[in-house]
């Protein structure tokens, strides 16, 4: 039991990926993600106002030269920006199963 503990945990720590800190360009790919799937909620008219908040912090952390959160606050706004997309579109057909008939 001790011995697959052990291996499991070697085959974990070998395949996570080396912690390292993110450069600018790390950002702007993180933040141009973010941005276009906001941009996706906006144009189905159902952007978060979280996501715009997230956004503005990764602006901001980059500005100040903190990439690591600023990219991390990139990602968050994108994977807002996501599940606003999902919301959209599962309610796009969802609202007629409440409609009274």
């Amino acid at each position: 039991m001790k011995l697959s503990l052990a291996l499991a945990m070697l085959l974990a720590l070998g395949l996570a990926p080396a912690a390292r800190a993110a450069n600018e360009a790390d950002y702007k790919a993180a933040y141009a993600a973010a941005e276009a799937a906001s941009k996706e909620a906006a144009g189905m008219r159902n952007q978060w106002t979280v996501t715009v908040s997230a956004l503005a912090a990764a602006r901001k952390a980059a500005d100040g030269g903190d990439f690591d959160r600023a990219v991390t606050a990139a990602k968050e706004a994108e994977a807002l920006a996501k599940a606003s997309v999902v919301q959209a579109t599962s309610e796009k057909e969802a609202w007629k199963a409440m409609e009274i008939r």
